[in-house]
């Protein structure tokens, strides 16, 4: 997947405190994106693995998708890419594709379970 850049330019150093509010407001924009075929956030359905924010203001996530042949492969990274890109600070962002783990339905939070039908 691309990397994406915003324009700012400046060097950044985040304390922790500051990095902790920006991993957040990445959850919160997480929240937003949703897989196609199911109506539940990516982030309570267990496909976000790592959010990590350094203190140059540049974030990597770790993300998998429900399957290999899953139809919004294609869109979903950068879909994620672009959620995150906007933050006012970010700098650069990575969104990697893992398979390993694999994915399965116990990764969800209680919510997505519950409004799926498996609790």
């Amino acid at each position: 997947m691309a990397e994406q850049t915003t324009p700012e330019a400046s060097a950044t150093t985040l304390n922790v405190s500051e990095m902790v509010q920006y991993h957040d407001k990445i959850v919160e924009k997480m929240r937003t994106v949703y897989d196609p075929e199911i109506p539940v956030n990516i982030y309570d359905l267990g496909l976000i693995y790592n959010i990590k924010v350094e203190p140059t203001a540049d974030v990597h996530v770790k993300m998998t998708l429900t399957s290999p042949g899953c139809p919004a492969a294609g869109t979903l990274p950068g879909e994620v890419e672009d959620k995150i890109v906007v933050i006012p600070g970010i700098k650069n962002v990575k969104v990697e594709v893992v398979w390993d783990p694999t994915w399965d339905k116990n990764m969800m939070s209680e919510a997505a379970k519950l409004q799926l039908g498996f609790l």
